[in-house]
């Protein structure tokens, strides 16, 4: 059996916005989220599926799970109070402390290079082409509207298809 070191152990990264919680619209935007009151961002629900696909890649991952979001301080506290309000820590077992934010998308790079992150889920293909050379595994979720034209991702449909494709 392969002895493996602490940083060769994978990790997972998560983006929040329309991947932990559901975009409001059907052109993908999150306005209630972003523009609307806190009790507006509270109301949204969670992406369908995501509490029970979570929970269990926190497991598989044993416990090396981060949120990794890029959004404004308006919108980072609203993140905060949404997760929260919806027990996401406690649900999912992804500690409270593994929350990272950053003001430009690029620099999710930068938190997964720091983090060591293996393997990183979010909606937006050019996140993820940031993430090429720093994070081997790349999954794409949710519904695209644009073809994917980005080499290397895993198309991750709904979190009912997760525990079939990460990890």
């Amino acid at each position: 059996m392969k002895n493996t070191s602490a940083s060769e152990l994978p990790r997972l990264g998560i983006d929040i916005g329309r991947v932990l919680i559901a975009a409001e619209s059907t052109d993908g935007a999150d306005t209630s989220f972003i523009g609307g009151s806190l009790q507006d961002a509270l109301d949204t629900p969670p992406y369908e599926g995501m509490f029970e696909a979570v929970a269990p890649l926190v497991d598989r991952f044993e416990g090396r799970v981060w949120l990794v979001s890029k959004c404004g301080p308006s919108v980072q506290a609203k993140s905060r109070a949404w997760l929260q309000h919806h027990r996401f820590f406690e649900r999912t077992g992804v500690p409270p402390a593994n929350l990272r934010f950053c003001l430009q998308r690029p620099q999710k790079a930068d938190h997964c290079r720091e983090l060591r992150i293996t393997h990183f889920i979010d909606d937006r293909s050019d996140v993820l082409r940031h993430l090429k050379g720093i994070v081997p595994n790349r999954y794409l979720f949710g519904p695209q509207r644009k073809p994917v034209t980005v080499d290397g991702l895993v198309l991750l449909p709904a979190w009912k298809d997760a525990a079939a494709l990460v990890g």
